[in-house]
């Protein structure tokens, strides 16, 4: 009961811009010990759900369990409902899980032999909401390096703020005149450079200086869609 009472309460904190309970008992025009009463009890008032609706037009079913629309009367909405889902999200699986369509980049990117790798959308791919991020890039697999973690043709999530490179942990690297490889790294002290090292040992080894690494590091891989 207490998980739903939280998601609940967050739903009600997204759709009418509040942060703090001060700023809710305002807009419920309540209160503030009326809201610490709801968490003990992990009950919230049906009251609240008929003055969200008056006040904000938002869907009582939505408020309580996540069944969208989000406005019965958007009209009177103050945030836009896109806007407040992507920030509500339910867990994937779930049957009010939302998805989010993004672009996937060949690993070649715009121009293989460029200096400064950039992405080249070649189609689109359907994510959980949970996966995305705004310094997101996705990336159609080419090749079998790194099988069988990463397998041809899977659909590797990189972000791209995230270039400081860390050993053990696998990242999307421009090598020049081959576009973007996906390798697991390792640090090298006594050359003072990284080992991209692939997963298929039929598959040579490459290294990245360690000053070279904001230059080249495209990003972190933080997830992997692929067949089992």
């Amino acid at each position: 009961m207490s998980k739903w009472f939280d998601e609940s309460l967050e739903r009600i904190k997204k759709a009418t811009g509040t942060r703090t309970q001060v700023q809710l008992a305002e807009i419920l025009n309540i209160r503030q010990s009326s809201i610490s009463d709801a968490k003990r009890r992990s009950s919230i008032p049906a009251e609240w759900y008929v003055k969200l609706y008056r006040t904000h037009g938002l869907n009582p079913e939505w408020l309580s369990d996540g069944i969208e629309p989000v406005y019965l009367k958007p009209d009177k909405g103050k945030i836009a409902a896109d806007t407040i889902l992507s920030e509500t999200t339910a867990q994937y699986g779930q049957i009010q899980s939302r998805g989010r369509i993004v672009p996937v980049s060949s690993m070649a990117g715009e121009d293989v032999s460029a200096d400064t790798w950039k992405p080249q959308q070649i189609s689109e791919l359907n994510i959980p909401e949970t996966f995305y991020r705004t310094s997101l890039i996705v990336l159609k697999v080419e090749g079998s390096s790194m099988e069988p973690a990463i397998r041809r043709d899977a659909f590797a999530g990189i972000d791209d703020t995230q270039r400081r490179l860390m050993a053990g942990d696998i990242y999307a690297v421009h090598v020049p005149h081959q576009g973007v490889v996906i390798r697991r790294v390792f640090f090298d002290p006594e050359n003072s450079r990284f080992i991209l090292r692939p997963e298929d040992d039929k598959h040579p080894e490459q290294y990245i200086a360690v000053e070279d690494q904001e230059k080249y590091v495209v990003g972190r891989v933080i997830w992997v869609m692929q067949d089992v």
